[in-house]
């Protein structure tokens, strides 16, 4: 636990801004890093659900820039320096390494669908880890996060429900 850096009036007490700023910073990792494979889905997709995978993915990305925002200015407004580098992103997210070499729709839909089922794992946690800590303001945006990323999830995994189910059984 590092302590936060910055001056604030916030009432919260500096021992939970800190712990709740190192936390939200590696969600934060993870939501960079999940925003940059869903770019490289929304670059690669290939086959016949092109268009509407394309387009998915790319609405996605839209949506994880904006949690990246909510996690990132939290930090900030909690007296933490929002640490949102390509190095740190490499260093500190858990999410699994997307593949490079997938071209095919359900390829990208498997992989992006175990990567958001991975960030929401991690967002699921923050929301009671926070809680814990006493800042709900924070345990709420990890909620609205989460809300969010259940709802791509479920929006990806329509387009190959057979091969998700496939999988689950294994």
């Amino acid at each position: 636990m590092s302590p936060v850096p910055h001056e604030t009036m916030n009432d919260l007490p500096e021992n939970v801004r800190s712990q709740v700023s190192d936390l939200l910073n590696n969600r934060l990792a993870e939501a960079i890093d999940l925003q940059t494979q869903t770019k490289q889905a929304h670059w690669n997709v290939k086959g016949p659900q092109f268009i509407a995978l394309h387009k998915l993915f790319d609405e996605i990305d839209e949506a994880v820039e904006e949690y990246v925002d909510l996690l990132a200015e939290r930090v900030v407004q909690l007296g933490g320096i929002a640490e949102g580098t390509a190095r740190v992103v490499a260093e500190r997210s858990e999410l699994p390494e997307y593949p490079l070499t997938i071209t095919t729709g359900e390829e990208h839909v498997w992989a992006l669908s175990s990567a958001l089922s991975g960030f929401g794992e991690r967002i699921r946690r923050a929301i009671d880890q926070t809680a814990d800590l006493g800042d709900v303001d924070s345990s709420d945006i990890c909620t609205e996060i989460s809300r969010g990323t259940d709802k791509w999830l479920w929006f990806v995994e329509a387009h190959a429900e057979g091969a998700v189910k496939a999988h689950l059984k294994a």
